[in-house]
Protein backbone atom coordinates (compact mmCIF):
# COMPACT_ATOMS: atom_id res chain seq x y z
CA UNK A 1 0.00 0.00 0.00
CA UNK A 2 1.40 3.16 -0.80
CA UNK A 3 1.49 6.05 0.86
CA UNK A 4 0.72 9.90 -0.92
CA UNK A 5 2.88 12.42 1.40
CA UNK A 6 2.15 16.14 0.53
CA UNK A 7 5.66 18.41 0.87
CA UNK A 8 4.01 21.56 -0.19
CA UNK A 9 5.31 23.79 2.47
CA UNK A 10 2.77 25.15 4.61
CA UNK A 11 1.60 29.44 4.00
CA UNK A 12 3.48 31.05 6.17
CA UNK A 13 2.38 34.87 7.27
CA UNK A 14 3.70 37.54 6.45
CA UNK A 15 6.01 38.97 8.90
CA UNK A 16 5.08 42.80 9.36
CA UNK A 17 8.67 44.68 8.77
CA UNK A 18 9.34 48.18 10.37
CA UNK A 19 9.40 51.44 8.39
CA UNK A 20 13.05 51.97 6.29
CA UNK A 21 14.96 54.13 8.87
CA UNK A 22 17.64 55.01 6.02
CA UNK A 23 17.14 58.05 4.06
CA UNK A 24 15.02 59.93 6.88
CA UNK A 25 14.62 63.38 6.81
CA UNK A 26 14.66 63.61 10.34
CA UNK A 27 18.15 62.76 12.39
CA UNK A 28 17.06 59.66 14.31
CA UNK A 29 13.65 60.07 14.47
CA UNK A 30 13.39 57.33 17.13
CA UNK A 31 14.16 59.69 20.04
CA UNK A 32 11.57 62.11 19.22
CA UNK A 33 9.22 62.34 21.51
CA UNK A 34 6.71 64.81 19.48
CA UNK A 35 3.32 65.28 20.54
CA UNK A 36 3.80 62.72 23.52
CA UNK A 37 2.18 63.74 26.99
CA UNK A 38 4.85 62.48 29.87
CA UNK A 39 4.33 62.82 33.42
CA UNK A 40 7.44 63.07 35.69
CA UNK A 41 6.89 62.46 39.20
CA UNK A 42 9.84 64.03 41.89
CA UNK A 43 10.16 66.91 39.26
CA UNK A 44 10.17 70.16 41.37
CA UNK A 45 13.67 70.10 41.33
CA UNK A 46 16.95 67.04 40.85
CA UNK A 47 17.21 64.13 38.70
CA UNK A 48 13.55 64.32 38.14
CA UNK A 49 13.60 68.04 36.69
CA UNK A 50 16.63 67.44 34.81
CA UNK A 51 14.64 64.47 33.57
CA UNK A 52 12.22 66.77 32.65
CA UNK A 53 13.88 68.90 30.66
CA UNK A 54 15.42 66.28 28.94
CA UNK A 55 11.85 65.03 27.73
CA UNK A 56 10.89 68.46 26.58
CA UNK A 57 13.72 69.20 24.59
CA UNK A 58 12.86 66.10 22.75
CA UNK A 59 9.36 67.15 21.73
CA UNK A 60 7.13 66.71 24.86
CA UNK A 61 4.64 67.74 26.94
CA UNK A 62 5.68 67.45 30.72
CA UNK A 63 3.91 67.34 33.94
CA UNK A 64 5.60 67.82 36.58
CA UNK A 65 4.33 66.09 40.03
CA UNK A 66 5.89 66.61 43.64
CA UNK A 67 4.47 67.04 46.85
CA UNK A 68 6.39 70.72 47.26
CA UNK A 69 4.51 74.12 48.06
CA UNK A 70 6.13 75.25 44.83
CA UNK A 71 8.50 73.82 42.76
CA UNK A 72 12.62 74.65 42.91
CA UNK A 73 13.03 78.55 40.97
CA UNK A 74 15.09 76.70 38.16
CA UNK A 75 11.61 74.80 37.20
CA UNK A 76 10.76 78.31 36.13
CA UNK A 77 13.22 79.12 34.09
CA UNK A 78 12.42 75.81 32.47
CA UNK A 79 9.07 76.17 32.01
CA UNK A 80 9.96 79.46 30.19
CA UNK A 81 12.44 78.08 27.71
CA UNK A 82 9.59 75.03 26.65
CA UNK A 83 6.97 77.89 25.81
CA UNK A 84 9.34 79.81 24.02
CA UNK A 85 12.06 77.74 22.31
CA UNK A 86 11.02 74.73 22.49
CA UNK A 87 7.79 74.67 21.54
CA UNK A 88 5.95 72.61 24.19
CA UNK A 89 4.92 73.04 27.65
CA UNK A 90 5.74 72.62 31.36
CA UNK A 91 3.25 72.54 33.99
CA UNK A 92 3.29 71.75 37.63
CA UNK A 93 0.86 69.87 39.83
CA UNK A 94 0.95 69.40 43.36
CA UNK A 95 0.86 65.74 44.72
CA UNK A 96 2.01 63.66 47.05
CA UNK A 97 2.32 60.04 45.93
CA UNK A 98 0.79 58.70 48.77
CA UNK A 99 -2.49 60.73 48.54
CA UNK A 100 -3.43 57.01 46.13
CA UNK A 101 -7.32 59.05 45.40
CA UNK A 102 -5.96 62.61 44.51
CA UNK A 103 -2.95 61.60 42.64
CA UNK A 104 -5.29 59.31 40.14
CA UNK A 105 -7.84 62.31 39.44
CA UNK A 106 -5.01 64.47 38.97
CA UNK A 107 -3.35 62.10 36.45
CA UNK A 108 -6.78 61.25 34.50
CA UNK A 109 -7.11 65.16 34.79
CA UNK A 110 -4.17 65.89 32.50
CA UNK A 111 -5.28 62.66 30.53
CA UNK A 112 -8.36 64.14 29.79
CA UNK A 113 -7.18 67.83 29.01
CA UNK A 114 -4.61 66.60 26.74
CA UNK A 115 -6.43 63.41 24.83
CA UNK A 116 -3.53 61.61 25.91
CA UNK A 117 -1.30 59.77 28.07
CA UNK A 118 1.81 58.72 26.55
CA UNK A 119 4.84 58.63 29.30
CA UNK A 120 5.81 58.60 33.14
CA UNK A 121 8.97 58.53 34.79
CA UNK A 122 8.70 57.85 38.62
CA UNK A 123 11.53 60.03 40.35
CA UNK A 124 9.93 60.48 43.49
CA UNK A 125 11.70 58.97 46.51
CA UNK A 126 12.77 59.83 49.88
CA UNK A 127 15.86 58.88 51.80
CA UNK A 128 17.37 57.96 55.24
CA UNK A 129 20.49 56.81 56.90
CA UNK A 130 19.84 54.80 60.05
CA UNK A 131 21.12 51.48 61.21
CA UNK A 132 19.09 48.53 61.06
CA UNK A 133 19.46 48.08 64.86
CA UNK A 134 17.77 51.34 64.84
CA UNK A 135 15.07 52.29 62.23
CA UNK A 136 11.85 52.14 63.45
CA UNK A 137 9.20 50.95 61.83
CA UNK A 138 7.24 54.14 61.34
CA UNK A 139 10.34 55.20 59.42
CA UNK A 140 10.75 52.14 57.83
CA UNK A 141 6.72 51.91 56.38
CA UNK A 142 7.16 55.63 55.65
CA UNK A 143 10.11 54.59 53.31
CA UNK A 144 8.14 52.11 51.93
CA UNK A 145 5.17 53.78 51.53
CA UNK A 146 6.36 56.43 48.76
CA UNK A 147 9.43 54.44 47.66
CA UNK A 148 7.26 51.36 46.82
CA UNK A 149 3.96 51.99 46.99
CA UNK A 150 3.83 55.53 45.81
CA UNK A 151 5.86 54.26 42.95
CA UNK A 152 3.26 51.67 42.18
CA UNK A 153 0.17 54.03 42.70
CA UNK A 154 1.92 56.34 40.27
CA UNK A 155 2.16 53.88 37.46
CA UNK A 156 -1.04 52.74 38.05
CA UNK A 157 -2.87 55.54 37.38
CA UNK A 158 -0.75 56.50 34.62
CA UNK A 159 -1.34 53.04 33.29
CA UNK A 160 -5.15 52.88 33.04
CA UNK A 161 -4.96 56.20 31.31
CA UNK A 162 -2.90 54.90 28.61
CA UNK A 163 -5.16 51.69 28.65
CA UNK A 164 -8.16 53.86 27.91
CA UNK A 165 -6.93 55.77 25.29
CA UNK A 166 -5.45 52.50 23.73
CA UNK A 167 -2.37 54.05 22.07
CA UNK A 168 0.55 52.17 24.56
CA UNK A 169 3.23 54.16 26.15
CA UNK A 170 6.45 54.03 28.13
CA UNK A 171 6.95 53.81 32.16
CA UNK A 172 10.89 54.53 33.63
CA UNK A 173 11.48 53.93 37.19
CA UNK A 174 13.79 55.33 38.94
CA UNK A 175 15.34 52.77 40.86
CA UNK A 176 19.40 52.69 42.09
CA UNK A 177 22.18 50.58 42.14
CA UNK A 178 21.52 49.98 45.86
CA UNK A 179 18.75 47.78 44.90
CA UNK A 180 21.37 45.26 43.49
CA UNK A 181 23.98 46.09 45.96
CA UNK A 182 24.94 46.78 49.44
CA UNK A 183 26.63 50.23 49.55
CA UNK A 184 30.08 50.47 51.48
CA UNK A 185 29.62 52.94 53.96
CA UNK A 186 26.52 54.00 53.46
CA UNK A 187 23.94 52.42 56.11
CA UNK A 188 20.56 52.67 54.22
CA UNK A 189 18.79 49.09 54.94
CA UNK A 190 14.89 50.34 53.70
CA UNK A 191 16.22 52.72 51.10
CA UNK A 192 17.87 50.10 49.49
CA UNK A 193 15.07 47.00 50.22
CA UNK A 194 12.84 49.62 48.47
CA UNK A 195 15.13 50.06 45.64
CA UNK A 196 15.16 46.30 44.37
CA UNK A 197 11.79 46.10 45.17
CA UNK A 198 11.56 49.11 42.39
CA UNK A 199 13.22 46.65 40.17
CA UNK A 200 11.50 43.67 41.01
CA UNK A 201 8.49 45.93 40.43
CA UNK A 202 9.04 47.11 37.10
CA UNK A 203 9.23 43.82 35.83
CA UNK A 204 5.89 42.48 37.35
CA UNK A 205 4.32 45.38 35.93
CA UNK A 206 6.14 44.91 32.42
CA UNK A 207 4.65 41.51 32.42
CA UNK A 208 0.78 42.66 32.75
CA UNK A 209 1.25 45.18 30.66
CA UNK A 210 2.40 44.49 27.64
CA UNK A 211 -0.42 42.93 26.32
CA UNK A 212 -1.69 46.54 26.14
CA UNK A 213 1.66 47.76 24.40
CA UNK A 214 3.20 49.24 27.48
CA UNK A 215 6.38 48.81 28.26
CA UNK A 216 7.90 49.25 31.96
CA UNK A 217 11.82 49.40 32.65
CA UNK A 218 14.03 50.62 35.66
CA UNK A 219 16.95 53.33 35.61
CA UNK A 220 19.41 52.43 38.55
CA UNK A 221 21.86 55.63 38.82
CA UNK A 222 24.90 55.17 40.93
CA UNK A 223 26.14 57.79 43.10
CA UNK A 224 24.57 61.37 42.06
CA UNK A 225 26.26 65.13 43.36
CA UNK A 226 22.78 66.75 44.15
CA UNK A 227 22.01 69.68 46.53
CA UNK A 228 20.66 67.02 49.02
CA UNK A 229 24.73 65.05 48.44
CA UNK A 230 26.45 68.12 48.74
CA UNK A 231 25.23 68.61 52.35
CA UNK A 232 25.46 64.89 53.35
CA UNK A 233 29.31 65.42 52.22
CA UNK A 234 29.55 68.48 55.03
CA UNK A 235 28.52 66.18 57.51
CA UNK A 236 30.60 62.89 56.40
CA UNK A 237 33.76 64.99 54.14
CA UNK A 238 35.38 61.75 53.97
CA UNK A 239 32.57 60.36 51.81
CA UNK A 240 33.60 63.25 49.06
CA UNK A 241 37.39 61.27 48.41
CA UNK A 242 36.08 57.54 48.83
CA UNK A 243 32.79 57.39 46.97
CA UNK A 244 34.57 57.70 43.98
CA UNK A 245 37.02 54.84 44.43
CA UNK A 246 34.38 52.43 44.67
CA UNK A 247 33.59 52.53 40.74
CA UNK A 248 35.54 52.17 37.84
CA UNK A 249 35.29 55.63 36.46
CA UNK A 250 37.10 56.87 39.76
CA UNK A 251 34.29 59.93 39.91
CA UNK A 252 30.59 60.64 40.73
CA UNK A 253 27.50 61.29 38.54
CA UNK A 254 25.93 64.58 37.85
CA UNK A 255 22.25 64.64 37.13
CA UNK A 256 22.74 65.78 33.51
CA UNK A 257 24.00 62.26 32.92
CA UNK A 258 20.57 60.78 33.00
CA UNK A 259 19.11 62.55 30.47
CA UNK A 260 19.82 60.69 27.56
CA UNK A 261 18.51 58.07 29.33
CA UNK A 262 14.90 59.10 30.59
CA UNK A 263 14.35 59.98 26.31
CA UNK A 264 15.82 56.64 25.05
CA UNK A 265 13.26 54.59 27.78
CA UNK A 266 10.49 56.95 26.96
CA UNK A 267 10.86 56.82 23.08
CA UNK A 268 10.66 54.56 20.31
CA UNK A 269 14.52 53.74 20.60
CA UNK A 270 14.00 51.71 23.22
CA UNK A 271 10.42 50.14 21.43
CA UNK A 272 11.66 46.29 21.88
CA UNK A 273 12.77 46.66 25.57
CA UNK A 274 10.73 45.80 28.75
CA UNK A 275 10.99 44.61 32.57
CA UNK A 276 14.81 45.34 32.11
CA UNK A 277 16.84 47.44 34.29
CA UNK A 278 19.34 50.33 32.88
CA UNK A 279 22.01 50.50 35.34
CA UNK A 280 24.29 53.68 35.35
CA UNK A 281 26.60 53.66 37.69
CA UNK A 282 30.15 53.82 36.49
CA UNK A 283 30.75 50.15 36.64
CA UNK A 284 30.02 50.07 40.74
CA UNK A 285 28.35 46.86 40.95
CA UNK A 286 30.55 45.45 38.01
CA UNK A 287 33.83 44.69 40.22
Amino acid sequence: MSVSIDTTPAPVAPVKQAAPSIGTKGRMPEFSLDGKVVCVSGAARGLGLTQAEALLEAGARVYALDRLEEPSPEFYNIQKRAREELGTDFQYRRIDVRDTELLHSIIEAIANAEGRLDGLVAAAGIQQETPALEYTAQDANRMFEVNVTGVMMTAQAVAKQMIRFGNGGSIALIASMSGTIANRGLICPAYNASKAAVIQLARNLASEWGQYNIRVNTISPGYIVTAMVEQLFLEFPERREEWPKHNMLGRLSSPQEYRGAAVFLLSDASSFMTGSDLRMDGGHAAW
